[in-house]
C-alpha cells in the first residue's frame, strides 16, 4: 500500500529548501549580475572594499530576506483576518490596515522627525490598530456592513481616505520624497537594523497566531459554533487583531505597502491543507515568503534594467485574483462553514 505524504508536511519539510532557493535566486540576478563564487565569498569572507561584496552585503541579502519576512507576515495576517470575520476578501491590503500604517508613519515624521527606528515600528502599530478599529467600528453600524463586498468596499474607501490624507500632509511639509517610500515599496531600500528589530516582535506575533489557531477554525465554522465550544470569541478576536496589528505594522515599517499578498495565499494554503487553521497559518507563512520573494526577482526584469514597483507585480496577480473570488463566492453573506 501507498502511502500518501500530507500535503502539510510535504510544504513544511520542503520550506527550507523553498526558502534557500528564494534567498539564491534573489541575491544572484539584478541589474547587476554578480556570479556565485562572488556571492560565497562576499558572505563568507566579506571585503568591504569589494562593491560587489557591499552590494550583496548590504542591499541583496537584506532584501532577499526582507522578502521573505513580509510575504510571511502579509500572509499570516490575511489567514487571521479571513479566519476570524470568515469574510473570504479579509486582507490587511483592502482593509485599509496597511494604510493605518504609512499614514501613522507619515504623522511621526511630521511630529517627530527625529523618531528611533524602535519608536517608528510602535507608531506603525497604532496605525493598523487605528485603521482595524475604524474600519470594523463602521461596518458595524452600516446595514450589511460586515458581508465580504461592503466590508472590503469600506475598507478600501477608509484606506484611500488615509492615503489622501497623508499625501496632502507630505506635500504641505514638504517631506513627500520621504514618505514616498512608504507608499511605494521599495524592498532594494529595506533598512538592516530594522530587520533585526522586526524579528522579536514578529516571533511574538507568529506565535499568538498559533496559539489562536485552534481557536481560530472553530471561530471560522461561526460565532455561536465556537461560543457552543466554549470558546471566548471577544478574546480570541482581539488577541488575533493584535497579532495582526503586530505584522502587519511590521511589514509597512520594513518596506512600506504591499497589496494582494494576505488576500491569495491564505486561499491557496486553504486549498492545500483543508480548513484547519492549525496548518492554514503555517503553510500560508511559508507561501508567502516564498511568493513575494520570487515576486521581488521577477519585478527586476519585466523592465530591465530598471525595476518594476513590486506592488505592481503582486496587483497583476492580486487583481484578478480578487475578481474571481466575488463572482465565485459572492457578496452579500459573509462565507459559510465548510
Amino acid at each position: 500500500m501507498r502511502y500518501k505524504v500530507p500535503v502539510t508536511t510535504l510544504i513544511l519539510w520542503s520550506s527550507p529548501f523553498l526558502i534557500v532557493l528564494a534567498v539564491i535566486t534573489s541575491v544572484l540576478y539584478g541589474a547587476k549580475q554578480i556570479d556565485a563564487g562572488t556571492v560565497w565569498n562576499a558572505i563568507m569572507h566579506f571585503d568591504p572594499d569589494n562593491v560587489n561584496h557591499q552590494i550583496i552585503k548590504h542591499s541583496r541579502l537584506p532584501r532577499a530576506i526582507g522578502s521573505l519576512l513580509i510575504g510571511a507576515f502579509l500572509a499570516i495576517s490575511g489567514a487571521l483576518m479571513q479566519g476570524m470575520t470568515r469574510n473570504y476578501l479579509a486582507s490587511p491590503s483592502i482593509m485599509g490596515v496597511s494604510d493605518g500604517s504609512a499614514f501613522a508613519i507619515t504623522v511621526c515624521m511630521i511630529v517627530l522627525p527625529g523618531t528611533s527606528s524602535l519608536g517608528m515600528v510602535g507608531y506603525s502599530f497604532l496605525g493598523s490598530a487605528f485603521s482595524v478599529v475604524i474600519v470594523f467600528g463602521l461596518a458595524s453600524l452600516i446595514p450589511g456592513g460586515l458581508s465580504p463586498v461592503r466590508l472590503a468596499i469600506l475598507g478600501t474607501i477608509i484606506g484611500t481616505f488615509l492615503s489622501s490624507i497623508s499625501a496632502a500632509l507630505a506635500m504641505y511639509f514638504q517631506i513627500s520624497q520621504n514618505v514616498s517610500f512608504w507608499y511605494n515599496a521599495r524592498l532594494h531600500q529595506i533598512d538592516p537594523t530594522l530587520i533585526k528589530l522586526a524579528i522579536p516582535f514578529a516571533i511574538i506575533g507568529f506565535i499568538l497566531a498559533m496559539v489562536l489557531s485552534k481557536s481560530i477554525t472553530l471561530l471560522s465554522l461561526g460565532e455561536d459554533v465556537a461560543a457552543g465550544l466554549g470558546q471566548k470569541t471577544v478574546m480570541i478576536k482581539l488577541l488575533a487583531t493584535i497579532s495582526v496589528v503586530i505584522l502587519t505594522g511590521l511589514s509597512v515599517v520594513l518596506a512600506g505597502k504591499i497589496g494582494f499578498v494576505g488576500l491569495i495565499i491564505p486561499h491557496i494554503a486553504k486549498f492545500l491543507t483543508g480548513a484547519d487553521y492549525r496548518k492554514i497559518i503555517p503553510c500560508s507563512a511559508v507561501i508567502g515568503a516564498v511568493f513575494l520573494a520570487f515576486c521581488d526577482v521577477l519585478s527586476r526584469f519585466i523592465n530591465y534594467p530598471f525595476e518594476t514597483p513590486i506592488g505592481v507585480v503582486t496587483a497583476v496577480i492580486g487583481v484578478p485574483f480578487f475578481l474571481y473570488l466575488i463572482r465565485r463566492k459572492g457578496g452579500g453573506k459573509v462565507e459559510k462553514a465548510a
